[in-house]
């Protein structure tokens, strides 16, 4: 019956997402993703801790640093400007963009969701009209209805361009560096790589650069597996460090250039709260270190 009831207001949240309240959602998507009640009142797990953090942690500064845009000027006034992707340009509607000015490479996103990248290598063979499409599109989405993730919910629908970032020539790959924060206390982080081939890899590692089992991929690793360690991956920790002092949890999202970092995103909700791929030690351990404000 609780199965059958939650399914009913399932589709209630995605057809008509306006009229359900935030709490009555996020309890839906809960027990849908894990087959078992929210526990709202005493919160233990990764997984159940952000969803509390969703419905009573709200500060209005959480959106200025999801937004796409308005996060560098905050990264920058906390690390400083030669962590930035340069910005090429900002605009409101896919009408707007100038695209001859763009460079031969570029990357070009919406600021409001995630998702909606698109990355041009080569203005000679980019396909201007899907992006267009593709853009238009992403416009279109309310971010935060999707998960309830309200600190999208004031994000301007914006469109931004940056700066392309070279991959590594050996590999022609960028990986992503995931950092998992709480509170300045950054424990590990999870490199993605392999998007470039369509072929994403994601693993967890600490600061000593060990391996850590912290989903089902680095768990079922080979003895001795490892990954490439940047350069600048000490420099990448303590970066992280400093933009999430004073905040619960936070994912803080870099690149690395050759030896140097660029910041790329912050992510208060990985997976809206609802990864399947954590191990159930790792719901609990990341959620022991979330201290939920009172």
């Amino acid at each position: 019956m609780k199965r059958f009831l939650y399914s009913i207001i399932n589709k209630l949240c995605w057809n008509f997402p306006r009229l359900v309240p935030d709490k009555l959602c996020i309890k839906t998507f809960y027990y849908r993703a894990f087959n078992k009640e929210l526990d709202l009142e005493n919160p233990q797990t990764f997984s159940e801790k952000l969803q509390w953090l969703k419905l009573y942690d709200r500060k209005p500064e959480y959106s200025r640093m999801v937004d796409k845009a308005t996060a560098k000027d905050f990264v920058a006034e906390r690390i400083g400007n030669k962590y930035i992707i340069p910005t090429l340009g900002v605009w409101d509607r896919v009408e707007d963009i100038d695209w001859e000015k763009l460079p031969d490479k570029f990357v070009i996103k919406c600021t409001h969701d995630s998702g909606c990248v698109i990355i041009c290598r080569d203005k000679s063979t980019f396909d201007r009209e899907q992006a267009e499409k593709q853009l238009a599109k992403g416009l279109k989405r309310d971010y935060y209805l999707l998960g309830r993730e309200w600190p999208y919910k004031s994000v301007p629908h914006r469109i931004i361009a940056e700066t392309f970032l070279e991959p590594d020539p050996e590999t022609n790959d960028l990986p992503d560096y995931k950092f998992s924060c709480f509170d300045g206390q950054v424990t590990d982080v999870m490199v993605c790589s392999g998007r470039a081939t369509g072929s994403p890899t994601f693993y967890f590692f600490d600061r000593d650069w060990n391996l850590l089992p912290l989903n089902v991929r680095g768990k079922n690793a080979p003895e001795g597996f490892t990954l490439p360690k940047p350069a600048c991956m000490d420099e990448m920790f303590d970066i992280s460090s400093k933009l999430s002092k004073g905040l619960p949890y936070v994912r803080v999202d870099l690149y690395a250039e050759g030896d140097h970092p660029y910041f790329g995103e912050m992510t208060f909700f990985p997976h809206s709260g609802y990864d399947p791929n954590l191990l159930p030690e790792t719901e609990k351990w990341h959620g022991s270190l979330i201290r939920l404000p009172k």
